[in-house]
């Protein structure tokens, strides 16, 4: 399975996916932790990337209650059920691809479980970081194992119970072999923050989230430059 097809494969997938979600313990908190590095307050306009059934816009709306999100997934089955939760009227769901965002500037953005599935990492992030408001943040939520033998080996473990499980709940196994094989191809944590930089991002720093995955999903921060 390649990058491209990973929004049809979660629109087959999305009536399975809060219950397979909600069998990981702390999912939910550690959303909820890296949204919380944005330091959001009430009045900013911050955009979902990549929002999928709406995970990751609770996660705002509990950091910030009061913010405009403008919440984007490329998977329209995924955007049908997080549409048929109750959202703040603050709250907008949009149909696109991350690189083809056109919703004017926001004062942060949040990408959670994103950039490894996207087509063009690089050009997409330098994408981001011009629709941010000067000073900006963006926060990633996201698997990064390749700098440790020990995580990798976890994330392995883990995926010996997740791979059989979305399979069962999704009845699509091939999604669930390719979320074990994009983290383990993906970026390590060094990696990651270098890729910011490189595309433009100040002020990176990135922290393990504690819990069940620690070492295996972190928070990374990046915020646009400052006008000169």
């Amino acid at each position: 399975m390649n990058k491209l097809e990973v929004p049809g494969k979660f629109d087959r997938a999305a009536r399975g996916y809060d219950l397979l979600v909600g069998l990981n313990p702390g999912y939910h908190q550690a959303l909820r932790r890296s949204a919380g590095a944005l330091r959001l307050k009430p009045g900013m306009r911050v955009l979902d990337l990549g929002c999928g059934t709406g995970a990751s816009t609770a996660a705002l709306v509990a950091a910030a209650p009061g913010v405009e999100i403008v919440a984007v997934d490329a998977s329209e089955g995924m955007l049908d059920q997080a549409r048929r939760k109750r959202w703040p009227s603050t709250v907008k769901f949009v149909h696109s691809r991350a690189e083809d965002v056109d919703e004017g500037t926001f004062d942060a953005v949040f990408a959670a479980y994103l950039v490894r599935n996207l087509p063009e990492p690089d050009a997409t992030l330098r994408r981001v970081k011009d629709f941010l408001e000067p000073g900006g943040r963006l926060v990633l939520h996201e698997y990064s194992v390749r700098d440790s033998l020990v995580d990798t080996a976890v994330w392995t473990a883990l995926c010996g119970i997740v791979v059989p499980a979305g399979w069962l709940v999704t009845g699509d196994r091939s999604l669930y072999t390719y979320l074990w094989r994009s983290v383990m191809d993906f970026d390590g944590a060094t990696a990651l923050r270098d890729r910011l930089r490189r595309n433009g991002f100040v002020g990176v720093r990135s922290a393990p989230v504690p819990g069940l995955q620690l070492g295996v999903v972190h928070t990374f921060l990046g915020h646009a430059p400052e006008r000169s």
